[in-house]
């Protein structure tokens, strides 16, 4: 699946342009067909489509009436968007993301197992220094399956 960070550079139209490396799959597993949203730590995530269908099931099913789970379907549902690569391996990323997450010229792709992290390559190293520097993620929420992770 995905994993690894990769710099990246969006040209004047807003593309970015897949590694190499991942575009036969993504061609292979949903045809080149990609969702974009966005994610509440201001960078963008990139599903491919069958990937990102099982997400839209499972929100569609999460409660209209709880404030939280009505604010995430509004955001990751109202800001989906469907894409695809072109015969380059290059996504077009549309303005009101790139505007989003802050995403310039230079950005990292982040891989995260069944999708993709895109952010500005600044905020990314920001993010990062301040929670290496803190040496804790946020332990706000507890996270039970993290005990059954091998590290």
């Amino acid at each position: 699946m995905f994993r690894g960070i990769n710099p990246l550079s969006l040209d004047v139209k807003g593309r970015l342009s897949m590694p190499a490396r991942y575009r036969q799959y993504l061609l292979d597993a949903a045809e080149g067909r990609l969702v974009l949203t966005v994610d509440l730590d201001r960078c963008l995530l990139l599903y491919p489509l069958p990937v990102w269908e099982d997400v839209e099931r499972k929100l569609i099913q999460l409660s209209s009436t709880h404030p939280r789970a009505r604010a995430l379907k509004r955001l990751l549902l109202g800001h989906a968007e469907e894409c695809g690569m072109d015969a380059s391996g290059r996504i077009l990323l549309p303005g009101p993301l790139r505007e989003f997450a802050h995403l310039d010229k230079r950005v990292v792709l982040v891989g995260q197992g069944n999708k993709f992290e895109i952010w500005d390559e600044q905020a990314w190293y920001d993010w990062r220094e301040a929670l290496l520097a803190s040496g804790k993620d946020d332990e706000s929420e507890p996270l039970p399956d993290l005990d059954s992770l091998a590290f």
